[in-house]
């Protein structure tokens, strides 16, 4: 049997590796085969066989038929959808709780303390990084909205305010909730008006002609969008992340000077 590369690199999106998707898909043309059988179709080394096989019994795609010699019986796609579905979510839970009880340890306590004593030493130069990918950036944006203690001034144009609405809502509620007060300055543009209602209840914002796209945190931790969003794919927005009072300062000045000018009403 000859199956498309294509589709065997489709198959991978299951969790599976190369002999594992040439014997499932041989097994699913036959229903129920030998282990040698599946081997000479898929063209799968005998010796490895009976290894790749237990191990897609083991992730729920295969049934392994009692008798001599041994057969083993296809699952169908449909049902392993569910299958691995479920084992994600397992498997994440089971993260996700042991991610909870570090977060209450005592080695979160001595990670923590030894990252402050390392970073008080740090010349505030080396406090720069570049960020990649507009998962990167936004994953950089939400810890320091969770970090700020006194503002967050941002400048964005439509489509970032779309996304921040989706992304950050929920951080910015509760950083409002601690008493940090919130400036956003967006697009004079209509159609956002979903994204400006999320934000609202969070921020005050005003409308104009942003110079920039950037946020700023408590005066000193700034992260600059270097990049035309309207042009570039979200796996190459560019990002430039600096936490210097200095640099901020600057930024702060060009947030105030464009906020004057903007409008509490779109026009």
């Amino acid at each position: 049997m000859i199956v498309q590369k294509e589709l065997l690199n489709k198959i991978k999106d299951f969790g599976l590796n190369s002999y594992e998707a040439k014997l499932w898909t041989a097994l699913l043309s036959r229903g129920v085969a030998t282990a040698g059988e599946l081997s000479d179709i898929a063209n799968v080394p005998r010796s490895r066989s009976y290894d790749v096989l237990e191990s897609l019994e083991r992730k729920g795609f295969v049934i392994m038929k009692l008798g001599k010699p041994i057969k083993y019986i296809a699952v169908p796609p449909s049902e392993v959808i569910e299958r691995v579905k479920k084992n994600i979510k397992d498997d994440a839970d089971k993260q996700a709780q042991v991610l909870e009880k570090l977060k209450k340890s005592e080695l979160l306590t001595e990670l923590n303390a030894l990252f402050s004593n390392g970073i008080e030493t740090i010349d505030p130069v080396d406090l720069t990084g570049a960020l990649k990918g507009r998962k990167n950036i936004y994953n950089q944006l939400a810890s320091m909205v969770k970090q700020a203690k006194k503002n967050i001034l941002i400048m964005t144009n439509e489509n970032g305010l779309v996304r921040k609405a989706e992304a950050l809502k929920n951080h910015l509620l509760r950083a409002k909730e601690r008493g940090v007060k919130i400036k956003i300055v967006t697009s004079n543009i209509s159609k956002n008006n979903a994204a400006v209602k999320k934000l609202q209840s969070a921020s005050q914002i005003k409308y104009g002609k942003p110079a920039a796209r950037f946020i700023i945190v408590d005066n000193k931790n700034v992260l600059l969008l270097a990049s035309d969003d309207e042009k570039v794919h979200p796996d190459y927005d560019f990002g430039v992340w600096v936490n210097t009072e200095h640099f901020a300062k600057s930024m702060v000045g060009l947030f105030d000077r464009v906020w004057q000018d903007a409008s509490d009403k779109k026009k």
